[in-house]
């Protein structure tokens, strides 16, 4: 999802150390930004991690790195890697695999002798490339990147070049300059350090600051374009408003447009009313970080399903493809293979490993949404997943097949009691607990079977002037499922929405009645009939 962003800070760097797991070698991510950072010239380091496992197949790693890096197109320098063997937890990284007593001394010996010193003109006319944005309320935007020649200091009147060739003019009012994870004001920065410019309005990623007198442009970063989007809207459910501090739709629309100073790779657009907004952003993850902050801000909203955004290239409608690896047990890859084939998902390569099967695949990237916790639930939770952005391929006319289980829909108001849930719990994996508030049209379990059942979540036992009997007294249920944001997001389907509130995620038919949903699911079928006589 921030690929654009790995790419964009690449470019300020001089050298790299390329970290790889002892035991699971390269993954998609490893791919990409390894790509990236060959393209850019960077002679990788490589740190082997995690050698203290047992399991740990240090060499083996070490073998399918030097073949990723042929297959990327490596120069002979770059295949003549320093290799570090290193255990993060145990704190040290050595040229000796035996040699566990030294820190990280030969890392660091590594970096003086393998990456080269800037190659910058401290004495030219001023060039700063910007890569990032951070934002302030007191200052507004902050332009993040690295001084290319020249120098630049506070009170300095620079040029800004913009994407459509015109310069305009500004003031320098703070540098500040990196030191560790903090900043620190400085009195001038030089060429080929890295710095935080304030004080120019309107700045974005791509612009270069020059000298008025000499406004020489450097190429441009681009800010890689959305490929998914959602519906954000006010929370209009029954507890809408009570657990939250900002719930109207003009306090949502505030806090978007406050998100789109310093996250360019967002895009806001009106939604069908003026109660929900068009979010789109780089995929789930993006958009599951902007919801979660919100989450902790003190927001409520609801959000539907995440959609692709599908677009053309060379007169042909594409959608973002993803490059996919799978690390499951033996006795989960048949599940594993059969969801995949369930998704579209082209399978490249299988390969055994210490017991576990690592599988390869390229699919398209709503064949992702939802795909993790199916995953998860069909190999009993032993699966690991990782995936990268590929490509843009031809829509994938294939049909992705819906949630296979179906859910328990709530059809009255209150409190969830043991007592409705001890039956229900037989038949379903429940997503609440007692004591849990449920209301009309609320999702409350997952069916074992494909259909969905309306049930009553809230029974109360009857009273009566009987005595118990003593197996009445205790009630043993099972572990509700607990999902989190992103969870619950790819777990929906088109007619639901997730509800977020600072206290609580919940899932939620659209349309809350029963009687309504109904009369939905007759029209519809009714206009595919039609349609289907008259085709």
């Amino acid at each position: 999802d921030f690929g654009g962003e790995v790419e964009r800070v690449l470019r300020m760097a001089d050298g790299c150390a390329l970290l790889i797991d002892a035991l699971e070698g390269p993954m998609p991510q490893t791919r990409f930004v390894l790509q990236k950072a060959i393209q850019l010239g960077l002679k990788p380091i490589v740190v082997v991690n995690k050698c203290d496992r047992p399991d740990a197949r240090t060499d083996a790693v070490v073998n399918e790195v030097f073949d990723l890096l042929i297959e990327l197109g490596a120069d002979e320098i770059a295949l003549d890697f320093p290799v570090l063997w290193a255990s993060g937890r145990d704190g040290w990284a050595s040229r000796d695999k035996n040699d566990k007593d030294r820190g990280v001394d030969d890392l660091f010996d590594a970096i003086l002798t393998h990456v080269p010193a800037p190659k910058m003109d401290a004495t030219g006319p001023l060039q700063f490339l910007v890569t990032n944005l951070d934002y302030s309320e007191y200052v507004g935007r902050i332009a993040i990147g690295r001084v290319m020649r020249g120098s630049i200091k506070p009170g300095m009147a620079v040029g800004l070049c913009r994407a459509d060739g015109r310069m305009d003019r500004g003031r320098v009012s703070k540098v500040n300059q990196f030191q560790g994870l903090g900043r620190r004001e400085a009195q001038e920065v030089f060429a080929g350090d890295l710095c935080a410019v304030e004080g120019i309005p309107d700045i974005t990623i791509g612009d270069t600051v020059v000298h008025p007198d000499s406004p020489d442009a450097l190429p441009r970063v681009s800010v890689d374009e959305p490929t998914l989007h959602m519906v954000f809207r006010i929370n209009d459910g029954p507890l809408g408003g009570r657990e939250g501090k900002f719930v109207t739709s003009r306090q949502l629309s505030e806090r978007l447009d406050r998100e789109l100073r310093s996250n360019v790779a967002l895009r806001v657009t009106p939604g069908e009313t003026s109660e929900e907004f068009h979010v789109s952003g780089r995929g789930l993850l993006h958009l599951g970080v902007l919801l979660e902050t919100m989450r902790r801000e003190g927001f409520e909203l609801t959000v539907g399903k995440p959609q692709v955004i599908e677009k053309e290239v060379n007169g042909e409608m594409c959608e973002p493809w993803e490059r996919l690896t799978l690390d499951v047990a033996e006795s989960g890859m048949g599940a594993a293979l059969e969801l995949l084939g369930s998704r579209a998902a082209e399978i490249t390569k299988v390969d055994p490993r210490n017991g576990r099967m690592h599988i390869e695949a390229d699919i398209p990237a709503r064949g992702l949404i939802g795909l993790r916790s199916r995953l998860l639930n069909a190999t009993g939770g032993e699966a690991v997943m990782h995936h990268a952005f590929a490509s843009w391929r031809g829509v994938n006319p294939g049909a992705i097949k819906p949630r296979v289980q179906g859910v328990l829909i709530a059809n009255e108001a209150g409190p969830a009691t043991s007592y409705a849930i001890e039956p229900l719990s037989d038949r379903a994996v429940m997503f609440v607990k007692p004591g849990d508030i449920c209301y009309q049209g609320m999702l409350v379990g997952e069916n074992t079977r494909e259909n969905n059942l309306v049930v009553n979540a809230t029974r109360m036992k009857p009273f009566s002037n009987v005595r118990a009997i003593s197996k009445d007294a205790t009630v043993v249920l099972k572990q509700p499922r607990i999902m989190s944001l992103e969870q619950a997001l790819e777990y929906i389907e088109e007619d639901e929405l997730v509800e977020i509130t600072p206290t609580a995620i919940r899932m939620r038919k659209r349309l809350l009645n029963e009687t309504e949903r109904k009369r939905v699911e007759r029209s519809e079928r009714s206009r595919a009939e039609t349609s289907a006589r008259e085709g």
